[in-house]
């Protein structure tokens, strides 16, 4: 393999590291209640799914 001919500063390599930066994750709100939930899965407080009922929530 080839080796590099000079040191990569540590301003290059945090500048390459710093663009990948966390996000927090993507939510979607329900229209009926209005809570934040994962999209594309069950919401875990009303147990609907795209309309429909999926889980039987406890009261």
């Amino acid at each position: 393999m080839g080796q590099p001919k000079r040191k990569q500063s540590k301003q290059r390599s945090r500048k390459r590291r710093g663009a990948n930066g966390f996000s927090g994750p993507e939510l979607a709100r329900d229209q009926a209640t209005g809570n934040l939930f994962s999209p594309h899965r069950v919401n875990p407080e009303t147990g609907m799914y795209r309309g429909r009922q999926i889980i039987e929530m406890k009261d």
